[in-house]
């Protein structure tokens, strides 16, 4: 064998562990989203989405678009970024969360951005991330009580945890 062939059996081997990580990240990603909107349990539709990591993004299904890096195609090996949006209100205001997925030994980390780290493994709904869920609600709710209890003070307080909203005037889908 050349070393142009050997080169592409090593790219190909690579670029089959890039497909092995995306899919075990986007696996982790719709577990958490599906067992947070259970432990959240909105009675009038769903309550966690996945969503874009950066940019606007509104409550839809954004599937492959929801990650960091493309299913198809040339894609490096490495950490994988997704959103996770809560909706926050009866109406169809949405609080998203970037997180960071990467593989660490067999598990993988399971990282927040201005929180903290998680470390997990698969498949996660068999290992019930109580404690993922818990501290999940409880970022998200002690962002608002501490943008309350700012303002009652007399000042505004910061948005310096990594939450970014969507304000979008569309029905909640079920």
């Amino acid at each position: 064998m050349g070393r142009f062939d050997d080169l592409v059996v090593k790219v190909e081997t690579y670029q089959g562990l890039v497909q092995e990580n995306y899919a075990r990240v986007r696996q982790i990603a719709e577990e958490l989203r599906g067992g947070l909107c259970d432990y959240i349990g909105a009675s009038d539709g769903i309550c966690v989405r996945l969503v874009p990591p950066t940019g606007p993004f509104e409550q839809k299904e954004y599937g492959d678009e929801a990650f960091s890096i493309p299913s198809k195609g040339f894609r490096t090996l490495g950490p994988i970024a997704f959103g996770l949006a809560v909706r926050v209100s009866r109406g169809t205001d949405w609080m998203r969360l970037l997180i960071s997925c990467e593989k660490i030994g067999t598990n993988f980390h399971v990282d927040i951005q201005g929180g903290k780290t998680f470390s997990l493994s698969m498949p996660v709904s068999e290992n019930d991330p109580i404690d993922f869920y818990d501290y999940v609600y409880s970022h998200v709710s002690d962002w608002f009580q501490s943008q309350i209890d700012h303002y009652q003070r007399g000042d505004y307080g910061t948005r310096e945890i990594g939450f970014d909203f969507s304000l979008d005037s569309r029905p909640v889908e079920a």
